[in-house]
């Protein structure tokens, strides 16, 4: 048995003292009256732990992790049948890093109540990338506000740790669509679109309470696409589980770090940035298509421009060809967006330039330009309308829009600039409170409390039946201002009359929050029904300043009064690397029932 297990079994006491003190380690503590502590069960989740019920039939059961030191918070919640028998034990999570947590479990037997209580030693997490670092925490998180009420919060953040080379990895493939089948062209696709994840939860005291081992999904000693890539995507299901996108992999995971991911179906390749699992248990993944004729007779693989649905066994159910249903060729918010960041593709030198123009002849690949093979969509984001079936994509460099399972476009959220033909008619039109026509010039400036989103993410259907919409604000009013600190971003709400063609903006924040608050690139906003919040996460602050450590900034927004109810800061490990979303994790919905 190595140290590591054998370190892991005294906390849970499963020798005995004599044996244990031969070992040269301290007595075991009780171990109460139902089985073994197991510390990071799966080998992917090393903050949590899995107590075993030793076949005994209990209910009544309820966790709390007890918070380190006076400011610690306590996690606790509730743990039912279902997620016992899911887990054939009680799921602790919560854990701190490096430390002897104290954990009090109680439950009912035979009708009886009982109260056990666990010391559970944890490791530090790893960096296993870059600079292999040891610790109780890899990104600095700094506590801004928290309301008293908010203090059981929980945030997971997704974030990554950049290597300055880049990716060693690349698709190549056919120019055209002629012979020269070996006439190849570098970073086809977006295969070198992939970094070392750091996925982590911080509570509000800015502890880590959650860490996933990074090889859990990641190998970048090795070759292997299918360990490659960006771990992204993560969206909280209707139980305890998410889903994820990496590279050319999707999948599920829960909190204690069970997995279950598929290849992507064949002939689709490069997935990231989303994957949201619909009513009936199959997910819809954004990918891309491999060896696709473009409609220049050009072989290409195409960039962020494919949604798939896959059911739970990875089978394709279904696919919205994008080049196929919207406009390729609609380059007004590509030709005004900043060259230094076109989403995750940082490059500090070309900050504050635009294209003007998007060349013709532009090279194929993840590159910003109009045509399938090139970046002219960049989907980020899917929401599923139980109501008619449909989906509600961002399309970062097009605006928000909502196709139907005919594969037809039923309205646009974006200003009328460059919209051609049939689309042109599916352009939604600004209204006021009152339902009265907004005015808006070609550019999309707008009259009264309107505008438009601008290199938008998570255009999300809302329990409200809204859509928010994180609106990063890049390329507003299809230009760039004469100062980059006069760009701002918003957490907005928009209110859609389908039947009317109509869209009334209802609510905001985040302009008065000017360019210390501006993430021009990831980041996410839902609205929270439990505290009538706004829960956002710009992933992006101050990116564009050279040698700058990248702030994410958790925000949650009392709806009614707009009062900041949390504020957290967390900073990226390397220099203009930026995060990408946070979500608030609740313990008591994933692990109640």
């Amino acid at each position: 048995m190595n140290k590591k297990l054998l370190v892991t079994a005294v906390a849970v006491g499963l020798f005995s003292a004599s044996s244990v003190m031969a070992a040269g380690f301290p007595a075991a503590p009780a171990v109460g009256d139902l089985g073994q502590m197991w510390v990071n069960p799966t080998g992917n989740s090393p903050l949590t732990a899995l107590l075993e019920t030793g076949q005994k039939n209990i209910t009544d059961v309820h966790v709390t992790v007890h918070g380190k030191g006076k400011k610690g918070v306590d996690v606790a919640y509730p743990v039912g049948p279902k997620a016992i028998l899911r887990h054939h034990g009680i799921p602790i999570v919560g854990l701190y890093a490096d430390h002897k947590n104290k954990v009090t479990v109680t439950f009912k037997k035979d009708g009886k109540k009982h109260v056990d209580k666990y010391d559970v030693l944890t490791s530090p997490i790893q960096n296993k990338y870059v600079d292999a670092r040891n610790v109780t925490a890899m990104q600095e998180v700094e506590v801004i506000k928290v309301d008293k009420k908010f203090k059981d919060r929980l945030y997971l953040v997704n974030s990554h740790t950049l290597t300055q080379q880049g990716s060693d990895i690349h698709w190549s493939g056919s120019k055209g669509p002629s012979s020269k089948l070996f006439d190849a062209t570098p970073a086809m696709g977006s295969m070198p679109f992939e970094a070392a994840p750091m996925t982590y939860v911080v509570d509000t005291n800015g502890d880590y309470r959650w860490w996933l081992d990074q090889d859990a999904v990641y190998n970048a000693n090795d070759i292997d696409i299918n360990k490659r890539g960006y771990f992204m995507g993560v969206r909280k299901t209707d139980t305890d589980k998410f889903t994820y996108v990496q590279g050319q992999r999707w999948g599920h995971f829960d909190l204690l770090g069970n997995f279950n991911s598929f290849r992507l179906p064949r002939g689709y390749q490069d997935a990231s940035h989303e994957a949201v699992t619909m009513p009936n248990g199959d997910v819809l993944v954004r990918a891309a298509k491999t060896n696709y004729i473009n409609s220049r007779g050009d072989k290409v693989h195409t960039v962020r421009d494919h949604i798939l649905q896959v059911n739970p066994r990875g089978e394709l159910v279904d696919v919205w060809v994008l080049p196929e249903i919207m406009d390729e060729y609609r380059d007004s918010l590509l030709s005004a967006l900043d060259l230094g960041a076109v989403c995750v593709n940082v490059d500090i030198d070309q900050v504050g330039q635009t294209m003007d123009e998007i060349p013709l002849d532009a090279p194929y690949g993840d590159t910003a330009g109009v045509v399938a093979g090139r970046n002219w969509a960049h989907v980020n984001s899917i929401s599923y309308d139980p109501s008619d079936d449909g989906i509600i994509l961002s399309f970062r460099h097009q605006g928000t829009a909502k196709l139907t399972r005919d594969k037809k476009v039923k309205w646009i959220l974006a200003p009328r600039e460059g919209w051609r033909g049939e689309l042109a008619g599916k352009v939604l039109q600004p209204v006021d409170a009152n339902g009265k026509p907004i005015e808006c010039t070609s550019k999309g400036k707008c009259e009264g409390d309107f505008d438009f989103s601008y290199t938008q993410h998570t255009s999300w259907l809302s329990p409200r039946g809204t859509v928010t919409v994180l609106d990063n604000g890049d390329g507003r009013w299809l230009d760039q201002p004469v100062m980059p600190t006069d760009k701002w971003t918003r957490f907005v709400e928009y209110d859609i009359d389908e039947e009317n063609m109509t869209v009334k903006q209802v609510w905001e924040y985040g302009k008065e929050r000017g360019y210390d608050w501006y993430s021009p690139i990831t980041s996410n906003v839902e609205y929270v029904p439990d505290r009538n919040t706004m829960f956002g996460f710009g992933g992006s602050v101050h990116l564009l300043e050279p040698g700058s450590r990248v702030t994410g900034m958790i925000n949650e927004i009392d709806y009614d009064t707009k009062d900041v109810k949390v504020e957290i800061r967390v900073k990226s490990d390397k220099k203009n690397a930026p995060h990408y979303r946070a979500l608030f994790i609740e313990p008591a919905k994933m692990f109640g029932e």
